[in-house]
């Protein structure tokens, strides 16, 4: 006896065909939710045979990692009752005390009462736009600008105005220009986001002589200025640049990490605000996770009392300026004419332009399939500016597989090049083992 067929109750049997049945349920603001082209990249960029060239992961092995784990052991034997419990949704306050320390290094006098640790200096990036950012509301970004960022403001349904930068950083004159047509065409600008130092993507640092011009503008107009510093202590050549938020107290908020300084595996940021703004956030952040890990805080904040912190640092600078070097001298030697890239005093990132008529979105699976990759440009934009563009990343890979990725990608540029003048574009088709493994992108 064969069964009857049952009525099915699954949501998908009353929507058709869709791929999502929950897709009008979804809250308004989930359109601004888009993959980032770097997480798109991971699965193939990791591939052994690949040289990549596009996450920005700092090279972990050069941490004492003996010397961590004996102080995972240390807080997990001596501070278990504690490290293992709830915590302050502000954040430990020994670590935040050894945060305001760091942060005097780059000029910043602050007190442990106006900070809060965040899961990242990501983190924050989300309180902040949470706390401040109704829909329709702009928010003013550097162009390119860290394209997380952008995804960040996107989601709260803000509309992202891009500000001009060139190789000093941000241009003041486009900064006032922009904050005047936006006043006076009753637009609400909330916050200026800025990375100054070795920016990510573009490598560029904001110069000494606009800084102050920068903080005065936005001063001008009632602007809070949200500074985002996770590069600064990296800087190969020269001294350490003065913060923002030194500059100004009162009118920016501090955004730092020790993923880059440290381990990101550790996901430990923080943020310095006002004391009002501070307080806001930590209410936001209750609400989102309640507390952070206590024990990775209480780790950080062993390794900052017990290990040379800045010796370590300048063990990341070297190995890093090397890194840096070796790219610049590889792009110097082996790119085509027609290309140009920045060239970074600190940081992990090169911004390269292609010649005229090129597309590096499209090109990607070329690049992919000569089993090198990069980040296309588009993603640091709000407004699709950027196809000439790619982040290149020195951080990770050796500075063999750099030069050997440098090479590869020359060849790619070169190939399109040769596209370019033969068909007019380098939309020619391609099939078989030319066309290659296309990646998942947005």
């Amino acid at each position: 006896m064969s069964a009857e067929p049952r009525e099915s109750h699954h949501p998908s049997s009353t929507q058709g065909s869709r791929i999502d049945p929950y897709i009008d349920s979804y809250a308004a603001r989930t359109q601004g939710m888009v993959a980032s082209e770097v997480r798109a990249l991971f699965a193939v960029a990791s591939r052994p045979e690949v040289v990549s060239l596009a996450g920005g992961m700092p090279n972990v092995d050069a941490l004492p990692l003996e010397n961590i784990g004996e102080l995972v052991r240390q807080v997990a034997t001596e501070q278990g009752s504690e490290a293992l419990q709830y915590g302050s949704a502000q954040g430990n306050e020994a670590l935040r005390e050894q945060i305001c320390d760091v942060m005097s290094l780059e000029g910043i006098t602050a007190s442990p009462d106006d900070v809060m640790v965040t899961v990242g200096s990501q983190q924050a990036l989300d309180l902040i736009t949470r706390v401040f950012v109704d829909p329709g509301d702009v928010v003013l970004c550097e162009a390119p600008t860290y394209l997380t960022a952008v995804n960040t403001f996107a989601a709260f349904q803000a509309d992202v105005h891009h500000v001009a930068m060139d190789e000093e950083g941000v241009v003041p004159e486009a900064l006032e220009e922009s904050l005047a047509n936006l006043t006076a065409a009753g637009r609400r600008v909330k916050f200026f986001y800025t990375i100054p130092n070795f920016q990510n993507p573009a490598g560029v640092t904001l110069s000494a002589q606009r800084r102050d011009r920068v903080v005065e503008i936005c001063q001008r107009y009632g602007l809070l200025v949200l500074e985002d510093n996770p590069y600064g202590l990296l800087r190969y050549e020269g001294e350490l640049t003065t913060a923002l938020r030194a500059q100004a107290p009162e009118s920016v908020i501090y955004l730092g990490s020790f993923s880059k300084t440290l381990s990101p595996g550790f996901r430990i940021g923080w943020v310095l605000a006002p004391s009002a703004v501070r307080a806001k956030l930590v209410l936001a952040a209750e609400s989102a996770m309640l507390s952070h890990s206590t024990f990775n805080q209480m780790v950080v904040a062993r390794y900052l009392t017990n290990h040379p912190w800045r010796e370590q640092i300048k063990d990341f600078v070297e190995m890093y300026r090397d890194r840096r070097d070796t790219m610049i001298s590889a792009l110097d030697t082996l790119m085509p004419e027609g290309t140009t890239w920045t060239r970074p005093q600190g940081g992990f990132f090169v911004w390269l332009t292609l010649p005229e008529g090129l597309d590096s979105k499209a090109m990607l699976p070329r690049a992919v399939n000569e089993r090198v990759a990069y980040v296309p440009g588009t993603g640091f934009f709000a407004n699709d500016d950027g196809h000439r563009n790619m982040r290149l990343s020195f951080c990770y890979p050796t500075p063999d597989r750099i030069r050997e990725g440098v090479r590869r990608l020359s060849g790619v540029i070169q190939s399109e090049i040769s596209l370019r003048d033969t068909f007019g574009s380098t939309s020619a088709p391609t099939t078989g083992d030319q066309a290659g493994p296309t990646p998942e992108l947005p």
